[in-house]
């Protein structure tokens, strides 16, 4: 078993997934992600953009191939190992957000502090600081209905980044959000992840979203290609341009 490199934060090689209807999703993907890097990983719907964020944060573990983070071997954990190692070094973030209705918005931020052990005193000074750092602040004892979209995904986001977390996988995180909405939401993304030295890897099928990673790497039908050409975006506020991606 060949170890990874030394500067690279997460590692995989020859990564293999297949759907339970028998489809591939993933066909021998192999990469490296260095340690406070933004690296997206592009591709259309059904490339296998989130079977790879999924692979490599242990939620699902690869059929064939092996996932290393910081030299240890997450292929070789028991399901309880990698649910500790997200718990504790991995953030989250889904492409709608889905915040807890019944708890207002810095405890939302703070549940996976406390979810550690963390007092709720703690808790709430550390949510409270990354909800200021992402512009949230003044909506932190509003419920999650009272909130836009765009709110509540920086919420989302808030929940994430507050743990510290060494890396940071983030699924069409600006998905459902409007054009400028979008580049608010990856602006402050990025500027915290960069600040505090995260690891982010961001899959995204918007050329725009893709364009504030450090590096990208296209799949298409479940295989790292050189350049992959993403369709046209429709939203409400028109239609962006074709635009294509290569490493």
């Amino acid at each position: 078993m060949e170890a990874p490199p030394d500067n690279d934060v997460l590692w995989a090689r020859s990564l293999y997934f297949t759907h339970r209807d028998g489809s591939p999703a993933l066909g021998g993907v192999s990469l490296g992600v260095r340690e406070g890097e933004i690296l997206a990983v592009s591709g259309p719907r059904g490339s296998g953009k989130t079977t790879l964020l999924h692979c490599l944060s242990g939620l699902v573990p690869a059929q064939r191939g092996e996932v290393w983070f910081n030299s240890v071997p997450v292929h070789t954990m028991g399901p309880m190992a990698r649910e500790r190692l997200r718990r504790d070094r991995f953030g989250w973030i889904d492409p709608a957000p889905v915040l807890v209705p019944e708890l207002n918005v810095w405890e939302n931020a703070a549940l996976p502090l406390m979810l550690r052990g963390t007092s709720r005193r703690r808790a709430k000074v550390a949510a409270l600081e990354w909800l200021d750092r992402l512009d949230i602040g003044d909506r932190s004892r509003s419920r999650p209905h009272e909130l836009t979209q765009a709110e509540r995904q920086r919420v989302c986001i808030t929940r994430a980044l507050a743990p510290a977390p060494s890396v940071l996988f983030a699924d069409e995180p600006t998905a459902p959000l409007h054009r400028a909405d979008r580049a608010h939401v990856l602006r402050t993304l990025t500027t915290a992840a960069r600040s505090h030295g995260i690891t982010v890897v961001l899959a995204t099928h918007d050329p725009e979203t893709a364009a504030v990673a450090d590096r990208t790497v296209p799949l298409m039908d479940g295989r790292r290609v050189k350049t992959v050409h993403l369709p046209p975006v429709t939203e409400p506020e028109g239609r962006g341009a074709a635009c294509s991606l290569s490493v």
